[in-house]
């Protein structure tokens, strides 16, 4: 389990795929151990090991294809948070690193601080205005605009400052995972299995 609150940006050193998936190796400060449960871009993996110091993660063939993960190139930037523990403090909202789909940035507007992402429409059913919703692992809420398949989220500068953010133009994919408590309110009302 997560928050949503970003510890760290950490870089792509390398994305191996190979038949049963592939090998992510990250940069990062934070110290790990073997095991250790990490959302990075809000997907939650499993440290495998560490080559040359660095973290690496074995990805499944089913994340490489439903998350940004399989996109990652050398050098991207990536948002990193450790699971929580029975002592942390909690912020954000629950996010469990199980992402939902990915959504296209549409726009990317830093002065305004606010993106406008375009998802499918099975994402798009769950969303409401000011409920929650982590892009790229980051806790976020949403906007008063859902129109069509887009809605919008609204960034504080440190938040943009301290998270893969930055970096993001539109075209992007970014991973979305809707609040599981929303999926099932959806899930009790609507009568449906999805």
């Amino acid at each position: 389990m997560f928050t949503g609150l970003v510890e760290e940006v950490g870089t792509v050193i390398s994305l191996r795929r190979h038949s049963r998936g592939g090998v992510l190796k990250l940069e990062s400060g934070i110290e790990f151990e073997t095991g250790d449960s990490v959302a990075v871009n809000g997907v939650c993996q499993t440290v495998s090991g560490f080559q040359e110091g660095a973290p690496v993660f074995d990805i499944l063939p089913e994340t490489l294809r439903v998350t940004n993960l399989g996109s990652l190139r050398a050098g991207a930037r990536v948002n990193i948070e450790r699971a929580l523990t029975p002592s942390d403090r909690f912020g954000g909202h629950f996010v469990t690193g199980h992402v939902d789909g990915t959504g296209l940035i549409k726009r990317a507007d830093q002065g305004k601080g606010m993106l406008e992402i375009e998802v499918d429409q099975r994402i798009h059913s769950y969303l409401v205005p000011k409920c929650s919703v982590a892009v790229d692992g980051i806790s976020l809420t949403v906007g008063p605009e859902l129109r069509g398949r887009t809605f919008r989220v609204y960034i504080i500068p440190h938040t943009w400052d301290n998270t893969n953010l930055e970096s993001v133009r539109p075209g992007y994919r970014a991973n979305i995972e809707i609040d599981m408590l929303a999926k099932y309110v959806y899930k009790f009302t609507s009568g449906t299995e999805d």
